[in-house]
This record gives structure tokens, C-alpha cells and sequence, in this order.
């Protein structure tokens, strides 16, 4: 309550924030590059990574510096990694669950999802955007028969460059709420890991537009999953 209240109080003050961020913002291209391939020797990882402009790679010129690139190049160092990646910017949960309905069904041992900053943005209701993940996580299980899916956590929307103040606190708060609302929707998935973002966020390892990560921040967010799904990789299997 404490939070709707504050923002109809600085709903001026933030609309005419938001407007006038959108109309600064740096626009930066997805990165180029194929979206899909196979990578290194030894067992096989089937890999699908989900999401929005960061999973898409903006920030950095090619999908080799990006989270897809450098997780499979990491994952390759143990594994024969065939991996696909599906992001697009200004992607939502709702449009993802949208664009997916016509996908081809392919088998994947992981599922990778990097989504919500649009969502937060967008102020959707906590119960509607957990309404809307599960969903997708349903639709995921029946495109891909994944063994694990794992929920690339919120990154801390309040320390984005890009954004003022009071904006950057309200849509920080959102975030967290979201976030906290996502993580108990997901204790009774035992398929599903949720991943926080807990990477630092240093304005030197952003992009230029103070948005979207730099080549540097894919790299520790890469190293962050591939730990994680190599620390999994025995009970994957079974």
C-alpha cells in the first residue's frame, strides 16, 4: 500500500521522468551473430536461453561477448554444447508466453529465462506477472521437456545509470516485489532454479546507454550460470 500510495503522489514527477528518459535513451542493437550452434567436445548439453534485450546481447556488438556466447563457450570447456537462443528487445512475459505459441517443439536439457525488466517498467501486478511466468514455464516444459529450468534473477533496476531519481527507487521497489512474489510461486517447482542477480554493478560494467550490460558484466553473468548448471549436472542427468 505504502508503495501505490507514493507513486500516486509522484505520478507526475515519474511520467514526466519516464518520458523523458525514453526520449534520451540510447537505442543500442541486439548483437549480431548466429543465434543458435555447437560448441566443444564431451557429453551433450542441449542449452535454450529465453528473454529480453539482455538475453538478446544489447550492449555488446556480437552473441560471442554476449550471455549466450560466453556460456556456451564455457559450458564447452566439459560439455558438447548445441544451443539456441530466443530473446528479443522489449520483450514482457506476456509477449515471450505470445511469441512461443508457435514455436516447434525441441528437446532441451536447459532452459535459461532472463526476463521481468520489462515487466517492472511496465508496473505489471505482482500477481499477474506470476500468473503470466508460470505460464510460460508450463509452455517451456512442453516446447523443450527440459531437465532444469533456471530464473536468471531481477538485476538491481535501482543502481541503472540511465534512471533518476524518484524513478529509479519506485521501479527498484517494483522489481523487488516482483521478485519476492516470483521466488515463492517457485517453491513447489523442483524443476526450476531461481538464480539471483547477484553480480556487481559497478557503472563501468554497464553499457553505453547505462541500461543493458557490457561485455565484462555477460562475462560474470556466463561464469555465474555455467557454475550453477555445472554444479547441477550430475542430478540433471538422472
Amino acid at each position: 500500500m505504502l508503495d501505490t500510495a507514493a507513486r500516486l503522489a509522484l505520478s507526475p514527477l515519474l511520467v514526466a521522468q519516464a518520458l523523458r528518459v525514453r526520449r534520451i535513451a540510447q537505442s543500442l542493437p541486439e548483437a549480431a551473430g548466429p543465434r543458435s550452434g555447437r560448441m566443444g567436445d564431451g557429453p551433450p548439453l542441449r542449452l535454450a536461453i529465453v528473454g529480453d534485450s539482455s538475453a538478446a546481447g544489447v550492449g555488446v556488438a556480437d552473441q560471442a561477448e554476449a550471455l549466450s556466447g560466453q556460456l556456451a563457450r564455457v559450458l564447452s570447456d566439459r560439455h558438447t554444447v548445441h544451443w539456441h537462443l530466443d530473446a528479443l528487445t522489449g520483450a514482457t512475459t506476456r509477449s515471450t508466453l505470445e511469441r512461443l505459441t508457435e514455436a516447434r517443439p525441441q528437446p532441451m536439457d536447459v532452459v535459461i529465462v532472463a526476463l521481468g525488466v520489462n515487466d517492472v517498467t511496465r508496473l505489471v501486478p505482482a500477481s499477474l506477472w506470476v500468473r503470466q511466468q508460470n505460464r510460460l514455464l508450463d509452455r517451456l516444459r512442453a516446447l523443450h521437456a527440459p531437465r532444469r529450468i533456471y530464473l536468471s534473477g531481477m538485476p538491481p533496476i535501482r543502481y541503472f545509470p540511465l534512471l533518476p531519481e524518484p524513478l529509479r527507487w519506485t521501479l527498484g521497489r517494483h522489481a523487488d516485489k516482483l521478485e519476492t512474489a516470483r521466488i515463492a510461486a517457485l517453491s513447489d517447482q523442483p524443476d526450476c532454479t531461481h538464480v539471483p542477480f547477484e553480480l556487481p554493478l559497478d557503472p563501468a560494467l554497464m553499457a553505453s546507454d547505462g541500461f543493458h550490460p557490457s561485455a565484462r558484466l555477460y562475462t560474470l553473468w556466463a561464469e555465474e550460470m555455467a557454475s550453477r548448471i555445472s554444479a547441477d549436472w550430475p542430478s540433471i542427468q538422472t
